[in-house]
């Protein structure tokens, strides 16, 4: 396995605090090997660092950024649900691009979830992938990614 905490450490990030979630819901489920994450919005010390359509009002490089702290905050959930050392692999990221009419860049948006995810877990973060754009996204936030990560 990867050293997780040392590719984080490499690339000056620390996993930070869970979100806590505004509706009915966990932020992770562990089932039998797999835990499913929430969707995760890209919280920052509880503030949003990006609202509005990729495309229109966000970029596609601040989408991108944005994806990439979602990812952050849903390897926070897997860690408080069973701990980041019991990872086997990353299975699978769907990522929801809130986008503006004619924007098609929604796989270049996701990619910063899934980089993020091959630099701190390399060949053990590469996943299959959904990117998809949609009308809205909870509190106008340009992106939402969940993850399905196996665990031993």
């Amino acid at each position: 396995m990867t050293d997780w905490k040392s590719n984080l450490e490499r690339l000056g990030l620390t996993l930070p605090k869970v979100a806590v979630p505004v509706a009915a819901y966990v932020p992770a489920v562990r089932s039998g090997s797999f835990v499913y994450t929430s969707g995760q919005l890209p919280f920052v010390d509880g503030e949003l660092i990006a609202v509005g359509k990729a495309g229109a009002e966000v970029s596609v490089e601040q989408a991108k950024a944005a994806a990439r702290i979602c990812a952050l905050n849903a390897l926070a959930a897997v860690h408080e649900a069973v701990g980041l050392d019991a990872v086997v692999r990353i299975v699978k990221v769907v990522g929801f691009v809130a986008s503006a009419p004619g924007f098609t860049d929604q796989p270049i948006v996701i990619n910063g979830a899934s980089e993020l995810l091959g630099e701190v877990f390399g060949e053990f973060g590469a996943h299959a992938r959904s990117a998809v754009g949609v009308a809205e996204l909870p509190r106008n936030t340009p992106v939402e990614v969940e993850l399905i990560a196996e665990v031993g």
